[in-house]
């Protein structure tokens, strides 16, 4: 009651602060391991490492979207069950999500080692960076299991009550990878295997502290049968994770085409194969702390959101989705002017390998960042859809600006060379939001009009006094006549009766609108 009441009237900024804060900084953690390899092994190593890297990142990609796959699902039917009161399945469904994220780590070691180096030039490493991206990704494969499993049980714990608690085991060996690379780079001249290491011991240590708290779960104990497959809890549990094993794909998707078009067109140009690669991976760690950023904000907002508009609370709903986008706006904005004026800086932060170099990753990082604005605001308006239970507009517009993208990418370099990469960006943004903001829009019509039709609980709710005697509840089914045996029984006995007078009650008491109440019975299964 009390959290019902907070959502319901405690001023939606202070309330957007609260969620959305702690929501960004574990997407920042989320993303730092890669971010800080690039870093390190740009300025250790020269851009040739990056393109190396660059090169594995699709990889670990697919196993981080197969680890949400099991994860987020897994996580979501833990909630669900919760919510119905029926725990008896599970620790068999956190069981089957760790036992089927460890098999898909063992299924990438195994494709990775058997494919080999083919595999590395199938999506887009070249002769001058191949073995850098072969010593690199040995040792990346050999961590996948664990890792996956640990990006898995992350989400559980969220769901079990205890995000602190995933979030300083991704602080604990993000740091851990932050001192190890340059360590081992620089300190023990390990090189591009350095990073490696460096990478999965903060991996290996993330996943201790998670496996640690299996030992005290608040909702679930996991023993040896919580292991046994079981086909029919799986496919729940994969449909519920489902929209994030896409989300995850389709980043591997881009980059696996982005990979392989800027190394055709590079080799074309007088930039060559390896820098145009590098430049891409390094402008792409900038668009992804930007882009969690906003998501942070988006998806910090969804359960006030949500609740909100389950209330009809319809003007709370709607200066919410003013200060996400409020927000988001500022954010992105300071961002693109920082780019825009300063592109040298973010550049050599990731090592600035000679003056070539420079002039292509400068100039393509202006192009590319130059509608991220765009990009955020897109994103963040699919989510908020997602919050309210659209869920069928907001599916298509979380990946048209990637589908766009695609798309723009093998036309527009026809014309344009290598560069016309990176134009394909703004373009894909601009179609893309001029597309939602027509959905936008329709949705912002709809808000005002429900908020003039529906009727706001009032602040008071008088009952009829009771009187002494005997307090009787009718139990009832639809179609019974209950409501009209109970006014009968009343007038009989001289006492109140009262039906429509606690649905008010109620309403004032959870925040909830009346006809919302109302209606629970009336669209129960």
């Amino acid at each position: 009651m009390e959290q019902n009441n907070y959502l319901a009237k405690e001023p939606v900024g202070k309330l957007l602060r609260n969620f959305a804060i702690p929501c960004i900084f574990s997407l920042i953690i989320s993303c730092l391991y890669n971010i800080v390899d690039q870093i390190f092994v740009g300025n250790g190593i020269g851009y040739l490492g990056n393109a190396a890297t660059g090169v594995i990142f699709p990889i670990t990609v697919i196993g981080w979207g197969a680890s949400l796959f099991f994860g987020d699902g897994a996580a979501a039917h833990l909630s669900v069950s919760l919510g119905k009161n029926d725990t008896k399945d599970i620790h068999r469904s956190v069981g089957n999500a760790i036992l089927c994220s460890f098999l898909s780590g063992v299924v990438i070691i195994a494709v990775s080692y058997i494919w080999g180096d083919n595999l590395l030039r199938l999506i887009g490493a070249t002769d001058a960076n191949l073995q850098m991206a072969h010593d690199y990704g040995v040792i990346i494969y050999a961590m996948m299991p664990l890792a996956l499993v640990q990006n898995c049980l992350a989400a559980i714990i969220r769901a079990d009550g205890s995000p602190k608690y995933a979030m300083v085991s991704m602080i604990v060996g993000a740091v851990i990878n932050i001192i190890g690379d340059p360590v081992a780079i620089y300190v023990l001249d390990m090189g591009i295997k350095g990073a490696a290491y460096a990478t999965i011991l903060g991996q290996f240590v993330s996943f201790v502290i998670c496996a640690l708290y299996l030992r005290k779960s608040k909702t679930f104990k996991i023993c040896a049968a919580s292991f046994k497959p079981d086909f029919s809890l799986l496919k729940s549990i994969m449909a519920l994770g489902s929209s994030s094993f896409l989300t995850q794909l389709s980043i591997v998707v881009i980059t696996v085409i982005n990979n392989i078009l800027l190394v055709e067109y590079g080799a074309k140009s007088d930039f060559g194969a390896d820098i145009p690669l590098a430049a891409f991976v390094v402008i792409m760690k900038l668009f992804q702390i930007v882009l969690n950023i906003a998501i942070g904000i988006a998806a910090g907002a969804q359960p006030i959101v949500g609740y909100n508009y389950g209330a009809k609370l319809y003007d709370r709903v709607k200066d919410l989705l003013k200060l996400v986008i409020k927000w988001t706006a500022i954010v992105c904005i300071i961002c693109t002017i920082l780019f825009e004026v300063f592109p040298h800086f973010f550049i050599s932060l990731f090592g600035a390998d000679g003056e070539l170099y420079t002039q292509f990753a400068v100039q393509c990082l202006r192009i590319y960042l130059s509608l991220i604005l765009f990009t955020c605001l897109q994103k963040v308006c699919s989510i908020f859809l997602q919050s309210i239970g659209h869920a069928k507009t907001a599916a298509p517009l979380s990946v048209i600006r990637d589908v766009l993208l695609i798309i723009i990418s093998l036309i527009v370099p026809v014309f344009l060379g290598v560069t016309g990469i990176f134009w394909a960006a703004p373009i894909s943004d601009i179609i893309a939001l001029a597309v939602t903001a027509v959905v936008m829009v329709r949705l912002w019509k709809q808000l005002c009009k429900d908020a003039e039709t529906v009727h706001p609980v009032t602040n008071e709710v008088v009952l009829r006094d009771s009187v002494p005697g005997p307090i009787i509840t009718i139990a009832r089914e639809h179609g019974s006549q209950g409501k009209r045996i109970g006014q009968l029984a009343a007038e009989k006995l001289g006492i109140p009766c009262y039906y429509k007078e606690m649905i008010a009650v109620a309403a004032q008491e959870s925040g909830l609108a009346e006809e919302f109440i109302s209606n629970v019975n009336n669209n129960a299964p």
